[in-house]
């Protein structure tokens, strides 16, 4: 009876560290450097769009909750008033608001 305890508590201890042992790594080469997560981000950033020279289609694509009518109106806008002075000024056109403006805003630029 004692052995039988004693086999069911200690099999599965045995068990889980020759598991644990198999599961550690074998080799012990050197890490390389990390490389700072900044790089990274600042690596995979796409090129802003420029409002002054992009085309409905473009707007369209590149920014998010910007559908057909709305870049169609930032083209508009830009015709009938002439170029951006500041992508501020995307506020004046009918359907674009702050949170708008701000989740784009990163995307866009005026030269």
């Amino acid at each position: 009876m004692r052995n039988n305890v004693l086999s069911y508590l200690l099999l599965p201890l045995f068990a889980s560290l020759s598991f644990s042992l198999s599961a550690a790594p074998a080799s012990t080469t050197p890490v390389a450097e990390p490389v700072p997560v900044v790089a990274q981000v600042q690596a995979q950033q796409a090129p802003r769009l420029d409002l002054n020279t992009a085309d409905a289609l473009t707007l369209q694509k590149e920014l998010n909750g910007i559908g057909k009518a709305k870049a169609e109106a930032i083209v508009a806008y830009r015709e009938a008033n002439g170029p951006f002075a500041s992508v501020d000024e995307l506020l004046e056109i009918k359907g674009i608001g702050n949170a708008l403006l701000e989740r784009n805003r990163d995307k866009v630029m005026v030269e």
